[in-house]
């Protein structure tokens, strides 16, 4: 379906108890494009993107990813959450990339990277090896595929669980603050892979403090604050010309 969003967030609101994390966030993000969201902590970034895939559920509005409903089926008027497979099935579509690298420890790269396609979608181990090691080379650690997460930095580590994510061959990928728990000198490494994988046409939404990265390669500049979003544009546009005081305020402290 040609003009279909990849992914879009109409009036999305969630709460966990009394705080209200999200208040009616609409956005939309085209086939392709790199949207970056920035803000404070607590601005409900990372709860949006959990959101996306289903992590969380949310308390009104809906989101779509590709035109199909995340998390839920819609009969009538009426929304009804999918049971905990279905979901599972959907997500296998949308690769997500943490702050901390949840490798399974016990496994060598490789073997962490073979897991998800074998297990989920059922591809012969040969077959996955082999895309395995396609994917280490992508993102640099071509010799690192029997090493185990403990002997790699944590930039590696991250490399890791990107080609990991990538061996599912999502359709789009959400990364949450991919670098923050980098020493300063292993940020570029894991940003220069992410810039690959954008010049490829991936569909990325990426939570980040690092403007760099979004005045380089985002397409589009979300700024959250207090669960809604505050301002949008061009990121070049946005980070060197704020129109909102929240924003200006913020980007002072980061910029």
């Amino acid at each position: 379906m040609s003009g279909t969003p990849m992914v879009l967030a109409d009036r999305v609101s969630k709460s966990f108890g009394s705080n209200k994390v999200l208040r009616s966030i609409s956005l939309s993000v085209e086939p392709g494009e790199v949207l970056c969201l920035v803000g404070p902590s607590g601005s409900g970034k990372s709860t949006f993107l959990r959101c996306i895939n289903h992590l969380e559920r949310v308390d009104a509005g809906r989101l779509s990813v590709d035109g199909q409903l995340v998390g839920y089926r819609q009969k009538g008027e009426k929304l009804y959450e999918l049971r905990p497979k279905e979901a599972s099935f959907q997500r296998r579509e949308i690769g997500m990339v943490f702050q901390r690298f949840n490798l399974f420890p016990h496994l060598t790269a490789l073997e962490n990277i073979i897991q998800a396609p074998m297990r989920v979608k059922g591809i012969p181990k040969a077959k996955a090896i082999k895309r395995a090691i396609e994917l280490m080379e992508r993102v640099g650690l071509g010799d690192k595929a029997d090493h185990y997460p403990a002997h790699l930095s944590g930039g590696q580590q991250q490399r890791v669980a990107i080609a990991r994510a990538l061996a599912m061959d999502p359709k789009l990928m959400l990364f949450d603050e991919p670098t923050s728990a980098l020493d300063p000198e292993l940020v570029g490494e894991v940003l220069d892979v992410m810039k690959e994988l954008a010049s490829t046409g991936m569909t990325m939404i990426v939570v980040t403090h690092e403007m760099g990265f979004a005045r380089e390669v985002a397409d589009s500049l979300v700024f959250m604050d207090g669960g809604v979003v505050v301002e949008s544009g061009n990121p070049r546009e946005v980070l060197a010309n704020p129109q909102h005081e929240r924003t200006r305020a913020f980007l002072s402290k980061v910029l």
